[in-house]
């Protein structure tokens, strides 16, 4: 009974301090508010090396760096203070001697959060004139990726004024003369800009330092000078420029016989040789494009160091190469194996460049047993080669390369190397068929792409037609649409000294699911 009592008493304790818990009031939703500057916002003939922003309460700086933009900017950047402790003021100091007759713009972006609760005071600005007055006009436009939906980071928005001091080479050297930034995730603003005629440019600025670099930043312009004020907005693109070509390091040997060479942009009609010339070498150059190397293989192996030439139309260069290793790759040989799509093609790639294919050592057969006709392609770098046949649905195959059915560059031979593959129901797959509407003009490249960013399939439309993508793999598919207008089959990034924009790339906003054993009709409109 005592127990019990106590029980009783414990809980009615319990309940009667979770009643009379405080909650601390509401949430705090309001965002700071400046209350003063010293000097003023908005103040003329400005000439304080300090200013004091101050706020209604205590306010933190959140990746100040990330968030100022200061216009025109500035060749030594400001002190500002506190940073990383809360703080009722903003401290300005700064360091450069200011333009006559100019507004400046220091805007904090995001930066400015309350120190409670972390409402942020969005897209804050403190503005003043060295001049009589304060410049009013501004520029604004959308800035898109030319090719992908990504964000890109740190873009920049820039006026070059038209005068006779500019030069299309300036923007790699010198600072712009006013900057603004992205106020959403596509529009762009530049604000206090006095009346003139500018270039506008833009740039995913990965340095932050306004000027164009273009081995990291991407660039969009537009092509004509702009006239200020403006009562329309300006739309550009961002595209990353094709390098000139060069070796930006020196080549290595990375195993007997095998050098590799780095090197930037496009190596069409690039030449390696050997300095002097040895008539008993023989060589072969290979590419891995996606990661920018050149593999230069040879046989004579009686040096101890390769003096090579690299030269093409517009550069040329040469190294010394020392000759250190001492064992020549094996021949190895991977395969896509597993499931093959009715839209692949069975295919094999080797380590080393492939020299000569023995047939009468390769061996197709299906789950029969039964020998399977093929048609076989060896790519130009000698390192793939490429199975064509007429793949049947629900079957499985067998490929088998006997001993000696390949030798490589060196002579060696390849060990018996066995593939299985199979093929999967007709009912596992999807089609989808797809008529486009108000298309600018032809030829265009139409690609599906899946969920991961993948494109699935491709077709190329010289004119007005339905497109069939039949046997794919289900999934959630967006359709983008590259103009191809100078008809090489592939898109073309732009150049900004040569004043050439990127071909044009469109994405419908219709997303097309497409499951097993479906067959999808849509017919897209493009927006005007």
């Amino acid at each position: 009974m005592r127990i019990h009592f106590i029980l009783v008493l414990l809980i009615l304790f319990g309940s009667c301090a979770r009643r009379g818990r405080p909650t601390g009031g509401p949430k705090d939703e309001e965002k700071p508010i400046m209350v003063k500057a010293k000097p003023d916002f908005g103040s003329t003939h400005f000439n304080a090396k300090e200013i004091k922003i101050y706020f209604d309460e205590y306010i933190k700086l959140n990746e100040l760096t990330k968030n100022l933009l200061i216009s025109p900017p500035l060749k030594y950047p400001p002190v500002i203070t506190p940073q990383g402790t809360p703080s009722k003021y903003i401290t300005i100091e700064l360091l450069d001697t200011l333009m006559e007759n100019t507004t400046y713009t220091f805007n904090f972006g995001n930066s400015v959060i309350d120190n409670t609760e972390g409402n942020v005071l969005e897209n804050f600005k403190y503005v003043v004139s060295t001049g009589d007055y304060v410049d009013s006009l501004k520029v604004t436009g959308t800035i898109r990726d030319a090719f992908g939906l990504e964000q890109n980071e740190n873009v920049v928005v820039m006026l070059y004024p038209a005068d006779s001091s500019y030069n299309d080479s300036i923007i790699y050297k010198q600072k712009p003369m006013y900057v603004g930034s992205l106020i959403d995730s596509i529009h762009f603003e530049i604000s206090n800009i006095k009346e003139g005629k500018y270039h506008l440019i833009a740039l995913a600025d990965k340095s932050r330092n306004y000027v164009f670099n273009p081995k990291e930043d991407k660039i969009g312009f537009v092509p004509d000078i702009i006239t200020v004020p403006v009562e329309n907005q300006y739309d550009m693109v961002l595209f990353k420029e094709i390098l000139p070509f060069r070796i930006p390091s020196k080549p290595k040997e990375v195993s007997k016989g095998k050098i590799l060479i780095p090197y930037e942009g496009i190596p069409d009609s690039v030449f390696i040789g050997e300095l002097p010339k040895d008539p008993k070498q023989k060589t072969f150059l290979s590419f891995e494009k996606q990661k920018d190397t050149m593999y230069y293989w040879f046989r004579n192996f009686e040096r101890d160091s390769l003096d090579l030439v690299v030269k093409n139309k517009r550069y040329i260069d040469t190294f010394r190469v020392k000759l250190r290793k001492k064992e020549i790759d094996s021949l190895k040989i991977n395969a896509n194996g597993g499931t093959l799509n009715p839209r692949d093609t069975l295919m094999i790639t080797t380590n080393t460049p492939v020299w000569r294919i023995d047939t009468t050592k390769i061996v197709l057969i299906n789950k029969d047993s039964s020998q399977v006709a093929y048609k076989k392609v060896l790519n130009n770098d000698r390192n793939t080669i490429y199975f064509d046949i007429d793949q049947k649905f629900e079957e499985n195959y067998r490929l088998t390369l006997f001993d000696g059915a390949l030798t490589d560059f060196f002579g060696i031979k390849n060990d018996t190397t066995r593939v299985n593959f199979s093929t999967k129901k007709v009912s596992n797959y999807a089609s989808v068929f797809l008529n486009l509407v108000n298309i600018e003009r032809y030829p265009v490249i139409v690609d599906l792409i899946d969920q991961k960013g993948k494109v699935e399939a491709s077709a190329y439309l010289e004119k007005p037609g339905e497109i069939r993508f039949e046997h794919i793999n289900p999934s959630r598919f967006m359709v983008r649409v590259i103009y191809d207008d100078n008809k090489n089959g592939y898109w073309d990034t732009g150049n900004f000294l040569k004043k050439i924009q990127p071909e044009k790339v469109y994405y419908f906003s219709l997303i097309i699911e497409a499951r097993s054993n479906w067959e999808v009709v849509e017919t897209l409109i493009k927006d005007n």
